[in-house]
């Protein structure tokens, strides 16, 4: 079933053939109170504030972009409550990110 959403399914493993030594990937995972959230829209903005990209979180709360280095901020809308994070991403690896919505 698709969600409208041309990003690829969102889970905690990264896709086959991604080599975390050339490439930044930002990931991780929406909660509430502690257990995951499945069908937030989570949105990558860039360090002026300005939306880059949007995917929908797994239904364990998984997500991940692939990004340039900067500083970043992952937001996530859910109707139980929305949430934001920084990162900064100063060169190739996962970057976890951990969002909490409330």
């Amino acid at each position: 079933m698709s969600d409208g959403c041309a990003a690829p399914e969102q889970t905690a493993e990264l896709p086959a053939g991604i080599d975390l030594e050339k490439e930044i990937v930002l990931g991780g995972k929406v909660t509430a109170d502690g257990a995951p959230v499945g069908g937030a829209y989570v949105r990558l903005l860039d360090a002026s504030g300005e939306f880059t990209a949007e995917v929908v979180s797994s239904k364990d709360g998984d997500f991940r972009f692939f990004a340039a280095p900067g500083q970043w901020t992952v937001r996530a809308l859910h109707r139980t409550g929305n949430g934001e994070t920084k990162v900064t991403a100063d060169g190739p690896g996962l970057h976890p990110v951990a969002v909490a919505v409330d």
